[in-house]
């Protein structure tokens, strides 16, 4: 007759003493932590995303909307526009050789 291991000899006890480990509080503590700083930096990430896109909108509509300054925006844009066409100039006579 082969004896048979009795029920209380393979049964766990209801507390399980290695859910109380200190390594394992430790390891589910820092589980936790790294959860809540990645989702704080995730959901700062999406605020950051929400400001660039407002104002890349905003810059959009400005460009679309006419100013009560708009004498002042092509102004400036040709100032620019001439800035750019002497500084070609320079670059041109720079790679050509001929002194300024």
């Amino acid at each position: 007759m082969i004896n048979a291991p009795s029920f209380s000899q393979t049964s766990t006890p209801v507390g399980d003493p290695t859910l109380l480990d200190p390594t394992v509080i430790v390891a589910i503590t820092c589980l936790v932590g790294i959860t809540l700083v990645v989702f704080a930096l995730l959901r700062g990430w999406q605020d950051w995303l929400e400001l660039k896109r407002r104002e890349l909108d905003n810059r959009v509509s400005d460009a679309r909307s006419p100013h009560d300054s708009g004498d002042i925006s092509i102004g400036s844009a040709r100032i620019e526009l001439a800035d750019m066409k002497e500084r070609i100039k320079k670059l041109e006579a720079i790679a050509s050789g001929v002194e300024l």
